[in-house]
């Protein structure tokens, strides 16, 4: 009996190490092998259509639009496409009452979800590049520019920024739990990026040919199935750390939670219907970098179970106190998150960790019971941004 506890200790040690360590490590090490080097063109500036779905964004979507139409861009190159999604508020009268030709906009009659949105926005978008955006995120001036040089280069399909919090709210406990894992993807980004294979986008800032837009699937996400599909045309996929979104971050524990249960529900089910567009270093990039992490409740678990099994032992007994210990910071946590105020570092980061393993193992469980997210309510602590 030993030895079955020992195995399930290092085989979960293991796949948490694989995780955090491994796979960035091998990334790091692919990059040394196969290199792709961009060839970029400053000031290339193709047409652009920004498409935007909306559902009830009355209190950011004017801000969103205008800033849009500001950006240091060629006026006569970007055009902004909304897609107001049966909206019940007030956003389809303003939008109605911004005055610019650059700007379209189009009322859903029945509401359809996000992608069916964007599928009817991708029919009359006449950029050659599609820039996708959510109706609360802040892009500031130069970023399009930026990130269009890129497609100078044929063999380029996607290139992907990076999401961060605004900087008033690390003083809620969930927001520092979320700008940690946000930084953290970003490392991850940039090491795939060096072999142009950006496994997913940031749903919040990316831009795609749009000749390689492909109809998306109405329940899952698309900046995950567009990356997928894109990579299996065998374009490039870049990240582009200059490129940043700025949004109000989510400072309910529900509301992430549910986020959290969401992405990852979406996530495996897009595994499963685009397996076959997986293979080689991109099905290898899947699993180490989504179906490890999704599933990491198991190997938290093993080895809470096998320390506590094999505490007759010094060493497993003090892992096993170093595990309590752990997870009651994380309660500590939870109990700032609940009073909505800052825990600190020390205390947030256990408590979201713990908040993203359960939320992807819940959202795994819906999925498998035929749970679907087509639609779904945006984290209403996360609208309502001031104008930057």
């Amino acid at each position: 009996m030993i030895q079955l506890w020992l195995a399930i200790f290092w085989v979960s040690v293991a796949w948490l190490s694989y995780i955090y360590a491994g796979y960035p490590l091998l990334l790091w090490l692919a990059g040394l092998w196969r290199r792709f080097e961009p060839q970029v063109i400053s000031g290339y500036s193709p047409k652009v259509s920004v498409l935007i779905s909306a559902r009830n964004e009355e209190k950011d979507i004017e801000w969103k639009v205008r800033e849009t139409l500001s950006w240091n861009y060629p006026p006569e190159q970007l055009e902004v496409i909304v897609a107001s999604d049966a909206s019940e508020d007030r956003t389809d009268e303003i939008l109605q009452n911004i005055g610019d030709p650059r700007l379209r906009y189009v009322r859903m009659k029945n509401r359809v979800g996000k992608n069916e949105a964007l599928n009817r926005l991708s029919q009359i978008a006449t950029g050659e590049l599609l820039l996708f955006s959510d109706a609360n995120t802040h892009i500031g001036k130069g970023c399009l520019q930026n990130m269009a040089r890129y497609f100078a280069d044929g063999r380029v399909g996607a290139v992907t920024g990076v999401e961060q919090t605004q900087d008033e709210e690390e003083s809620v406990t969930v927001v520092s739990g979320t700008r940690a894992y946000l930084d953290y993807e970003a490392i991850i980004s940039r090491l795939e990026s060096r072999i142009g294979l950006v496994l997913v986008c940031d749903g919040s800032l990316f831009v795609i040919r749009s000749a390689l837009f492909h109809r998306l699937q109405p329940d899952l996400a698309n900046d995950l199935e567009l990356p997928l599909w894109i990579g299996s045309q065998r374009y490039a996929l870049l990240f582009d750390p200059a490129a940043r979104s700025v949004e109000k971050a989510t400072r309910s524990a529900r509301e992430d939670f549910n986020r959290r249960r969401r992405i990852c529900g979406q996530g495996v089910l897009g595994f499963w219907r685009l397996r076959h567009h997986l293979s080689g270093i991109r099905a290898w990039q899947f699993f180490s970098h989504k179906i490890l992490r999704w599933l990491m409740l198991i190997p938290l678990a093993g080895i809470l179970v096998a320390t506590a099994a094999l505490s007759n032992g010094a060493f497993f007994m003090s892992l096993f106190i170093l595990q309590l210990l752990f997870y009651t910071l994380a309660l500590v946590g939870f109990w700032f998150v609940v009073r909505e105020k800052n825990a600190g570092i020390i205390f947030a980061l256990p408590f979201y960790f713990v908040l993203v393993s359960v939320a992807a193992m819940v959202g795994i469980f819906q999925v498998w019971n035929g749970r679907r997210f087509a639609t779904w309510e945006v984290a209403a602590s996360s609208r309502g941004q001031e104008n930057a």
